[in-house]
This record gives structure tokens, C-alpha cells and sequence, in this order.
């Protein structure tokens, strides 16, 4: 049955009257409400995948803390909680994955059982057997990826030959340099210096052979040496292997005072971007946890004492993500509040809610003083002169807004009204309209362009080593600028509608780079146009408009794996979830209507599977304890770095539907919110 049958044969039964979608949307409202925090924002828990577990586990054996007390005085059987954690990861196959319904992650494997042989799990045991077995099958634990490398390299487990060459003299590259830091995404800045200090210096901790993984290599000699990705054509493999070994060979030769200084200007960097106060409040270098975890190896190769204030710092702030439940710990890969609370003052402003609401006011005022007014690295792209503005997703890291937080927050500011909400949202736009790309589209942190060959150096297997356009910050931006009167005869819009059109796939979608993944694109992609005036009915909206009904369920719902980012095939297809049959409706609403009666169905599902106050506790049915209004979902529909690491956001199940159902009750001129509420 496709879903044109399905919506005749359902909605003339099954359409859920306005009575059942506002008493939804005001149980959602009312969820949402009993989540912020008392200053006015929300953060909810970011889950990432077993790699936070055994990364952090492996750093405290490189620093040889694996027995000692952690920096704020808990026991060093702090580290069993996660391993617990680790183990309960674990699949039955023997194991460990990215996402529910992922296949093996190799890497992850070869981590998660490196960490229980070190905190005494017998190899002989049957998991341990099974990880092992399954590392073998899919080659040895010699395919790991790069950034695993380092951490095997350091102890002792594969040949620093087998790591790549990353010079530190990057820090001093002109401008001009086609591999210049500047050209670089955000978060490969921060990895990568770090990373280029621990291979120059190479800190190796030798362990004892029974801690060792030698069972886990199949070939002896690959342990030994550089292993590019396949994906890489002949040519460039060739080349960049060539570099690597170049680099290595002149490794020895400049031992220098010259490589000595490069060091020290590599870690000046570093340390400038992380720990710091005002004018550039940041909560660990990149406020994120690779480059967090990184930088404790560097202050260990360096020699920096324990003690060290800003040691102290650096391990206070990375401890903080830790969510501690019994006698388990998991860790965040940060923390996501301004994205959290931008959102969901978006979903209170598309119930009609204003600043004469106190719980909007809060969030406001909350959101207002996390305004980035500092120069950070993205001033090194755009015109001199350019004022600092923007957002960032952290509680605290100056020296990186971006474009999607600073999107999202300014059109909440701007929508819930009040003198200094409207200024501080209108100094947003206008940084982002100085960072817009020369192709038309936006990037997420800085002013740039795509260069492919950045994707083939030998460290770039995480798949994002540098940040080019991308349609669904594109389309954020754009209906951002809508809601600021900037409409589709402005250049900027013009530029961006036609890179948006560009990107368009065969069948009518458009990718998603930050979400999973085809119907989070096309959600981003077609609105900000529409409301930026491109008429409904060109033929590319009414493509897109033919894909997303394609892939709805008979049920009403939508759903998409992580998978459709490996296979194509499987471009809007999965498990059904909330947050996306909200991104599925919002589509459906904008280009069709609030009468649409595949509309109808998408919000009658979400109707169906809100949890009541009896479903609530139901810990099968609520397994997250999640307030009754809110929806159950277990799916990863947060997107990190594509085909390598994912993320589930745990309100993305409760505000994105909020804001699905607000959009179509005030449509219906039924808003959520009272009068004396809408009043600004």
C-alpha cells in the first residue's frame, strides 16, 4: 500500500480532531515546562557510543592514573563504573557498534575489549572470546582507524610507523597554505595540533604482555605500517603515503631546537583555546571530548605536573560529563544547552507563547547572556570588520559559535519578541549573513569552501576533517532570515536557494549532515525557502513534497536508520521515531497545508504514542523515565561525523513534536498559548 492509498483509506477514520491534538501539544507543553532548569534553560542528556567509555578508559592508562584517585578525590574504582558501563555495551555478537542497529564498529571493538583486558576481564571468558573472534573477522585489529592508532600507539600495542605524520610546524603555515588551519573545520583544529604534538613526541607506555592485545592482529606486518582508507583513490593514497613516510624520515632530522619551537607554539595554540575565563569563556579545548581527551597527552608528553592548575582544570571539566546511575557511569560527548534551549523556545513560540509568558522570558534571558561577542577563529575568514555575534552549543566556548546555533537561537529571539531578544537575534543575522559561502550555503562554523582532497590525508577517517556548506544549515538559515523580513528577491537568499537546489538527490530529498538523515535534510532544505517566499508549487519543493509522502508509513509515522547513511537504498527508512514523523509532518504542513490529510496522519500517531501518566511509569515503555507528554525513543536521529559517530539527543523526542503540533494548531487558529500569553 503506498501512503497516498493509506492517507484515503485512514483519514476519513482516523483524522484526530483539534480537541485530541491541543490536549496532546498541552501535555507536551506541560513535559517540556517541567524540564528547565530553574535559570531558564534546558540541557538534556547527549548519548554518544561505547568510544567515550574506552577512550577515556585508555587515556587514564597512557597517564598511568588507571589505580589513581580521580582530580576531585573519588577513588580510582571510579574507573569500574565505566567499565561496567563498557561491558553492559556490548552486543551479542561479541561487538560494539554506534547506534542500535548498526553494524560492528571494528575500532569500537578493539577499544572496548583493549579495556576489559586491562581491568582484568580473562580473554578466555566468552565475551571476551566473541569480541575477539569478531575483531579477526573483520580483519585484526592492524584496520583500526587513525584516531584509534594513537591511542594503541602510546601503549605500545602497534608501531608509532602505523600512526600518521601530522607536523607541528601546521601552526606556522602561511595563510595561503592549501592546508592551513583556517581551512580546516573547527573541531579538527582542536584534534589535530594536540594529536600533531603526541606524534612528534610519541609518549609510549609498555605493558606488560599479558595486558597486551596481540590477539587481535592478523598480520603482523600491517601492525607496523600506515594503513589508507580504501576509499581513497590509487593516486592520492599513493601520495600522501609517500608524505607520511617523508615526514617520518625527517622526523629525526629536525629534532631540533626549530621542531622544539614548533612544539611549544603547537601547545601555546592549544592552550589558549582551552580553560579559559574572559574574554573567552571555554570549558575545555573545543568543549568537546576528543580534543579534551588529547590535551591530558599532551600535558603528560610535555610533563606538566598533575598538580598543575590548568592539568586540574582540564580534568575537572572533562569529569563533568559523566552521568553517573549506580554503579555505572557514561560519558557526554559535550553538552548541548544553547542548541537545547534554542529549540525549545522554538517549539514554545510556535505554540504562541511570548516573553509575556514567564517561561519563555527566562529562556530568553538565559539565551541572551550566552551571546558571543568575541573574535574568535571564524574572524580568519570573513571581512575585516565583521562584528562578533552568534551562539555557540556549549554552556562555554568562545572561540567557536556556529551558524545552526546562532540560526535557531536568533529566530526563537526573534519570535517571542521584546526589545533586547529582537537586537541581540538581528546582531545574529547579520554574522551570519558575513558567513555565507562563496557557493551560496552556509557551513556550520566557519566561512569556507569544500576541498576534497582534505578528506583523503591519512587522519581523515572521521570523515569531517574540514566543514563545507551543507544544505540543512542552508535551509535553518534561511528561515531564519525569513523571520527577520529577509525574503527571496535578497542576494543572500537568492545564492542560497539555488546551492539548496544543487543539492537536491534523485528522488527528490536532500542529505542531512547534522541529523538522521534524508528526512532531517529535506525538513531543513525546503523550509527556509518556502518562507523566504519560493512558491510551493516549483517543481523541486513538489519533489521534495513527493519523496517525504513516499516514504511515510501506512501508520502515519516516518523513521530512518543511521544505515541510510551506508546505503542509499534505505534513504528515509527505519525504525518509526518521534522526532522524525515531526520533521516528517512539519514538511508535509509547509508544503501542502494544515488541511493535508497525510498531515493528519503523521500528528495522529504522535497523538497515539505520547506517554501517559500510566506509561510513564512503565520503565518498558518509558525506559528513560521521561515525563508523561513526552515520547518513548531509543533511536541515535543525531548526527555527529556521518558514518563514524552519532548522537542521540534526548529532547529531540519531546520538542520537535511540540513544535510539529504548535505549527498546526495555530494554523488551525487554535494556538496553545492564552491571549494575555501572545501579548508582547
Amino acid at each position: 500500500m503506498n501512503s497516498q492509498t493509506a492517507s484515503t483509506q485512514i483519514a476519513a477514520t482516523d483524522n484526530p480532531s483539534l480537541h485530541t491534538l491541543r490536549a496532546c501539544a498541552q501535555a507536551a507543553n506541560r513535559a517540556l515546562r517541567s524540564l528547565q532548569k530553574t535559570d531558564g534553560h534546558w540541557c538534556a542528556e547527549l548519548q554518544g557510543d561505547s568510544i567515550l567509555q574506552s577512550e577515556y578508559l585508555l587515556m587514564k592508562w597512557i597517564l598511568s592514573q588507571e589505580s589513581a584517585p580521580m582530580v576531585d578525590g573519588r577513588g580510582a574504582d571510579t574507573l569500574l563504573k565505566l567499565v561496567r558501563q563498557l561491558r553492559d555495551q556490548q552486543r551479542p555478537d561479541g561487538g560494539w557498534g554506534q547506534y542500535p542497529g548498526s553494524d560492528v564498529d571494528l575500532s569500537a571493538t578493539v577499544k572496548g575489549y583493549f579495556c576489559l583486558k586491562l581491568h582484568g576481564d580473562s580473554p578466555d571468558a566468552p565475551h571476551m572470546k566473541k569480541a575477539r573472534d569478531t575483531v579477526r573477522a573483520l580483519g585484526g585489529a592492524e584496520c583500526c582507524n587513525s584516531f584509534s592508532n594513537f591511542y594503541l600507539a602510546c601503549l605500545g600495542q602497534i608501531s608509532w610507523n602505523a600512526v600518521p605524520a601530522i607536523p607541528p610546524e601546521l601552526v606556522w603555515a602561511p595563510k595561503w597554505f592549501y592546508f592551513h588551519l583556517s581551512k580546516m573545520s573547527a573541531w579538527s583544529r582542536t584534534m589535530l595540533l594536540p594529536l600533531a604534538i603526541v606524534a612528534t613526541l610519541r609518549p609510549t607506555r609498555h605493558l606488560r604482555a599479558d595486558q597486551g592485545i596481540d590477539e587481535l592482529f592478523v598480520d603482523e606486518g600491517a601492525r607496523h605500517r600506515l594503513k589508507m582508507r580504501q576509499d581513497v583513490p590509487l593516486g592520492w593514497r599513493i601520495f600522501f603515503h609517500a608524505t607520511d613516510r617523508a615526514m617520518k624520515l625527517a622526523h629525526t632530522v629536525l629534532g631540533t631546537n626549530w621542531r622544539k619551537r614548533a612544539i611549544a607554539a603547537a601547545f601555546r595554540w592549544s592552550a589558549i583555546r582551552c580553560g579559559q575565563d574572559l574574554p573567552a569563556p571555554t570549558s575545555g579545548l573545543g568543549a568537546i571530548f576528543p580534543p579534551m581527551v588529547y590535551i591530558q597527552i599532551v600535558f603528560h608528553a610535555l610533563g606538566v605536573r598533575r598538580g598543575d592548575a590548568m592539568v586540574v582544570r582540564a580534568e575537572n571539566e572533562l569529569d563533568e560529563f559523566f552521568i553517573e546511575q549506580g554503579d555505572r557511569i557514561r560519558i557526554q560527548p559535550c553538552f548541548s544547552p544553547v542548541w537545547d534551549t534554542g529549540i525549545a523556545l522554538y517549539a514554545l513560540a510556535d505554540c504562541g507563547f511570548t516573553v509575556s509568558d514567564a517561561a519563555v522570558e527566562g529562556a530568553g534571558d538565559w539565551l541572551r547572556a550566552k551571546e558571543c561577542r568575541f573574535r574568535g577563529d571564524w574572524a580568519e575568514n570573513t571581512k575585516l570588520g565583521t562584528a562578533p555575534a552568534g551562539w555557540f552549543f556549549e554552556y562555554a566556548n568562545a572561540w567557536y559559535p556556529d551558524v545552526d546555533d546562532t540560526a535557531m537561537v536568533a529566530m526563537a529571539l526573534k519570535r517571542i519578541g521584546g526589545p533586547t531578544n529582537e537586537s541581540a537575534a538581528l546582531r545574529g543575522v547579520q554574522w551570519m549573513l558575513s558567513m555565507q559561502n562563496n557557493d551560496g550555503g552556509w557551513a556550520a562554523f566557519d566561512r569556507t569552501q569544500d576541498r576534497k582532497i582534505y578528506e583523503y590525508v591519512p587522519f581523515a577517517d572521521h570523515n569531517a576533517i574540514q566543514d563545507p556548506s551543507c544544505p540543512d544549515i542552508t535551509g535553518r538559515v534561511l528561515e531564519c532570515l525569513s523571520w527577520h523580513g529577509i525574503k527571496s528577491d535578497h542576494p543572500a537568499v537568492r545564492g542560497a536557494v539555488e546551492y539548496i537546489k544543487s543539492k537536491q538527490e534523485p528522488e527528490g530529498c536532500f542529505f542531512g549532515r547534522w541529523g538522521v538523515n534524508y528526512i532531517y535534510g529535506t525538513w531543513q532544505a525546503v523550509i527556509g525557502p518556502i518562507r523566504c517566499g519560493v512558491p510551493r508549487t516549483e517543481s523541486w519543493i513538489a519533489n521534495a513534497g513527493a519523496w517525504i509522502k513516499s516514504v511515510q508509513k501506512p501508520d502515519g509515522s516516518f523513521g530512518e536508520s543511521a544505515n541510510s547513511y551506508l546505503d542509499a537504498s534505505l534513504k528515509g527508512q527505519g525504525e518509526s521515531t518521534a522526532s522524525q514523523t515531526a520533521w516528517g509532518a512539519m514538511i508535509l504542513q509547509e508544503i501542502y497545508g494544515a488541511n493535508d490529510a497525510d498531515l493528519a496522519r503523521a500528528l495522529a500517531w504522535l497523538a497515539q504514542t505520547q506517554l501517559s501518566e500510566i506509561d510513564a511509569q512503565n520503565p518498558l515503555k518509558n525506559p528513560d523515565g521521561d515525563p508523561a507528554g513526552s515520547w518513548r525513543e531509543t533511536e541515535f536521529t543525531g548526527t555527529g561525523f556521518p558514518k563514524v559517530f552519532y548522537l542521540r539527543y534526548h529532547l529531540y523526542r519531546l520538542y520537535f513534536p511540540l513544535m510539529a503540533l504548535g505549527r498546526y494548531l495555530q494554523a488551525h487558529g487554535n494556538a496553545l498559548a492564552t491571549p494575555a500569553q501572545r501579548d508582547t
